[in-house]
């Protein structure tokens, strides 16, 4: 098997808190791999240990075969990869072209080839008609959309994609979602976290859920069978009472 990303015992402690414990993560090059797991259960600090963001506390990394906690591999690895993290960190007072045209340079990506893949992706994702903007004046989903163009645009081997349908319209969504497909059916490697189960289960070839800092499964789309939908599935793995109707005592009817 052909591994882009291999972790073993994978932790990382903040004081006495340990947020991810012992993870093995194991993802094969050229699948859609969704990373799922509930609020706070350690999803983007594994993603920013897997970047070379953090250090891990314990554990092995290997990412398109490089240590990211190395300064020279995690260099040749950060080269490779493609990366919406969390925080979008944009620098604010710079058109989206010339955001773009800063880190394709970073990418040494000749002038000619930069330029046209500039265009193509602020098309594409419906930011031409802002192009006079400063990034400090974008919506949260626009800032999200040229997040997404600066990942893609060095036409990385590896993607990292940290809930990047989160504050996107319905019509960015189905592009974006287009573009995923197209990106993973050429050979590359998505890494994906969202909370939107239905486009995971759409998307991914396989899945891994984390819940309290520990990967609890790690399995195809294709093996949940007959079992149900992902949904399903991931609220018996976080230990979700499927019977258990949530409501608050006061919404009962009104007096006429």
């Amino acid at each position: 098997m052909d591994v882009a990303i291999q972790t073993e015992g994978l932790s990382r402690n903040f004081g006495q808190f340990r947020a991810v414990k012992n993870v093995a993560l194991s993802v094969e090059k050229g699948t859609f791999y969704g990373f799922l797991g509930p609020n706070g259960a350690g999803k983007s600090t594994t993603i920013k240990m897997l970047t070379g963001l953090l250090a891990p506390s314990e554990g092995s990394i290997s990412v398109l075969g490089q240590d990211p906690s190395d300064p020279d591999q995690g260099l040749i690895m950060k080269r490779q990869i493609g990366v919406v993290p969390e925080d979008l960190a944009l620098f604010d007072n710079l058109k989206a072209a010339e955001y773009l045209t800063f880190l394709g340079r970073m990418h040494s990506i000749p002038s000619d080839v930069l330029q046209g893949r500039i265009k193509e992706l602020l098309v594409l994702l419906d930011l031409q008609k802002d192009a006079d903007k400063l990034t400090v004046e974008y919506s949260h989903g626009m800032k999200k959309k040229l997040a997404l163009a600066a990942a893609i645009l060095p036409d990385p081997d590896l993607l990292f994609l940290d809930e990047p349908f989160e504050g996107v319209d319905a019509i960015a969504s189905r592009t974006i979602r287009k573009l995923l497909i197209d990106f993973k059916d050429r050979g590359s490697t998505i890494f994906l976290t969202s909370h939107v189960l239905e486009i995971v289960e759409r998307l991914c070839t396989h899945v891994g859920i984390i819940v309290n800092g520990e990967l609890v499964e790690q399995t195809a789309i294709a093996d949940l069978g007959s079992g149900g939908s992902l949904e399903q599935r991931f609220l018996e793995v976080v230990g979700t009472d499927l019977e258990a109707e949530a409501q608050l005592s006061w919404l009962g009817e009104r007096d006429s």
